[in-house]
C-alpha cells in the first residue's frame, strides 16, 4: 500500500494524521450542509473531503494492520511447560 499523498487535488496539503483529517472533514460536511456555499465551492469542498476521506481510510488500514500485528506477537501458542516456545 503506497502512503498518502501529501496534497490534494487542488494542490492544498493535507493533514497527515487521521484526527487532523477527520476533524476537517467534519468541518467539511457541516459547511456543505449548511448550504452558504455556492456551487463551485460545493464541487471544490466535495473533492476535498474525498481526498480527506481517503487519508482517514489509509490511516485506519494501517492501524489496523499494526492492531493484526500486535495480536500475532501476542497470541502464540504457549509450550507444554506454560512457557512461550
Amino acid at each position: 500500500m503506497s502512503d498518502t499523498q501529501n496534497t490534494d487535488a487542488a494542490g492544498a496539503p493535507l493533514p497527515e494524521d487521521y484526527e487532523g483529517a477527520l476533524a476537517e472533514l467534519e468541518q467539511l460536511v457541516q459547511h456543505l450542509e449548511s448550504g452558504a456555499l455556492s456551487l463551485e465551492q460545493s464541487i471544490n469542498a466535495y473533492q476535498r473531503g474525498v481526498e480527506l476521506a481517503k487519508v482517514c481510510q489509509q490511516r485506519l488500514e494501517k492501524a489496523e494492520q499494526q492492531v493484526k500485528v500486535l495480536q500475532g506477537q501476542l497470541l502464540k501458542p504457549l509450550g507444554d511447560n506454560g512457557i512461550e516456545d
